[in-house]
C-alpha cells in the first residue's frame, strides 16, 4: 500500500478534508501533517493519523512565518513516521516549505508532490516582496518531483514562464468528489420550468470570500429589485468580508443561507438556485483570471448553470455550454445578463447541463491515484536537470 504524508494548510478545510477522503478512498494509507485555522469548523477532528502543527494566521505574514517555525520541531519529533511515506504531498508554498525541510530530516527521500489550487497574490506582486517569494517558491520546485495544479492556466501563465518550471506537470482539476452511493445526480425532467415573470434566483455557492464579487451582486440586487433573489450558501470568510451581514440585511432580495453539508447538501443548494455566480474577481488578472473554481463542476453536475467573465480560464469552461459569459465584470453587464435570459433559455441549459456524463464534473478514483503514482515513475534524467535547472 502506498503510504501518503500530507502537508496540509488547514486540517478542517473542506478542500483538504475532500482530497484527503479520496486519497482514502484510493486505497492510500494517508497521515496528515496539517495546521488549523480558528476561523471556521473549529470543532471538527481529523479522521486520519494526523500530527497537529499548530494554528496560523490568515493574513499576517510574521505569524505565519512564526508558526511555520514552531512546526519544525514538532515535525522532528515525528520523523520516523514521515520516514515511512512513499509520497509527500504539500498544499501550498507554506507547507512546501515545510515538507522540504522535513524530507531533508529523513533517510530515503520520498517524493515529493507540490498541489497549487490558488496563485497566491503576493507570487505575482511586481515589487521586492514579490521577487522575494517567487525567487523562493522556484528553490523551492527545484526539490519537486512533480507539480500538480487545478488549472491549464497555473502552467501556462504562471509556473511556465513565471517560474520556468519544466518539470512533470499533471492537472488534476477541482471537480466534485464523493464517495460511491453518497450522491444522486437529478433526473433532466426532475424540475418544471419556472414560471415567466418569475424572479430569477443567482446563487453564490461555496466558499464566500471574495469582497467585489459580493459588491456586484449588491449592486444588482439593488437594479433588479424583485426581479432576481440572491441566495448565498457556504461558509463565509469574514475576516476578508467584514461587511457581509450588514450588505445581506440592507437587501430584501438577499438571503444568506448559510453553511451545507458536503456532499450531501449539495442538491438543495442546487436546487435552491436558477444559475449560480461562479468568477472570483478578488485576485483578477492574476489568480482569479487563471482558476477553474470546483462551484462550475458542482453546479454543473446539478444541472445549473454558471455565469462567468469572458476573457478568464472559468469564463472559457464555462462558454464550452455550461451556461454564459459576461463582457465585463461589471454590475450593468450582469444586470444586462440576467435582464435577457427567459425561463425557456434556463430550463434548456438545465436538461442539457444533465445529459453531460458524471465525468466531466465528477473527479475519478483512476484521476486521483494518476497524480499520486506519477511522482513515482521514473524522470528522464536530461529532464529532470532541466526542470531543476
Amino acid at each position: 500500500m502506498t503510504k501518503l504524508a500530507v502537508f496540509g494548510f488547514d486540517a478542517a478545510e473542506a478542500a483538504q478534508i475532500r482530497r484527503i477522503r479520496s486519497y482514502m478512498a484510493c486505497g492510500f494509507a494517508v497521515r496528515g501533517f496539517t495546521m488549523r485555522r480558528r476561523n471556521m469548523n473549529e470543532t471538527f477532528e481529523p479522521f486520519w493519523p494526523n500530527v497537529a502543527l499548530g494554528e496560523i494566521s490568515n493574513n499576517s505574514l510574521a505569524r505565519r512565518v512564526r508558526s511555520l517555525a514552531a512546526a519544525l520541531p514538532v515535525i522532528a519529533r515525528h520523523r520516523h513516521a514521515l520516514a515511512e511515506a512513499d509520497v509527500i504531498v504539500a498544499r501550498n508554498l507554506d507547507m512546501l516549505a515545510l515538507a522540504a525541510m522535513a524530507r531533508a530530516l529523513i533517510p530515503g527521500r520520498p517524493a515529493l508532490i507540490y498541489e497549487c489550487l490558488d496563485i497566491h497574490g503576493m507570487m505575482t506582486r511586481t515589487g521586492a516582496g514579490g521577487r522575494l517569494f517567487r525567487w523562493i517558491e522556484r528553490r523551492m520546485l527545484r526539490r519537486v518531483d512533480c507539480l500538480v495544479v487545478s488549472s491549464p492556466a497555473f502552467l501556462s501563465a504562471y509556473f511556465h514562464p513565471v517560474q520556468g518550471w519544466r518539470g512533470r506537470s499533471v492537472l488534476l482539476e477541482n471537480k466534485l468528489w464523493y464517495e460511491e452511493g453518497a450522491v444522486t445526480r437529478p433526473a433532466q425532467d426532475s424540475r418544471p420550468p419556472r414560471p415567466d415573470g418569475a424572479p430569477i434566483r443567482l446563487g453564490w455557492v461555496g466558499t464566500l470570500r471574495c469582497p467585489q464579487s459580493l459588491a456586484l451582486l449588491a449592486e444588482t440586487a439593488r437594479q433588479l429589485g424583485p426581479a432576481v433573489e440572491l441566495r448565498l450558501h457556504g461558509v463565509v470568510h469574514r475576516h476578508a468580508l467584514p461587511d457581509f451581514d450588514a450588505v445581506v440585511a440592507a437587501h430584501d432580495n438577499i438571503a444568506y443561507l448559510g453553511p451545507y453539508d458536503y456532499p450531501a447538501g449539495l442538491a438543495r443548494v442546487y436546487a435552491d438556485c436558477d444559475l449560480v455566480w461562479s468568477q472570483d474577481l478578488w485576485q483578477w488578472d492574476a489568480n482569479s483570471t487563471w482558476l477553474l473554481p470546483n462551484r462550475i463542476y458542482e453546479a454543473s453536475f446539478f444541472g445549473c448553470p454558471s455565469l462567468a467573465v469572458a476573457g478568464t480560464e472559468t469564463g472559457a469552461r464555462v462558454a464550452q455550454g455550461l451556461g454564459w459569459t459576461l463582457p465585463r465584470p461589471d454590475a450593468e453587464a450582469l444586470v444586462a445578463q440576467l435582464r435577457a435570459l427567459s425561463a425557456g433559455d434556463l430550463h434548456a441549459a438545465r436538461k442539457a447541463l444533465l445529459t453531460r456524463p458524471e465525468s466531466a464534473f465528477r473527479l475519478t478514483d483512476a484521476e486521483v491515484r494518476d497524480a499520486i503514482c506519477a511522482a513515482l515513475r521514473p524522470v528522464d534524467t536530461d529532464d529532470a536537470r532541466r526542470a531543476r535547472a
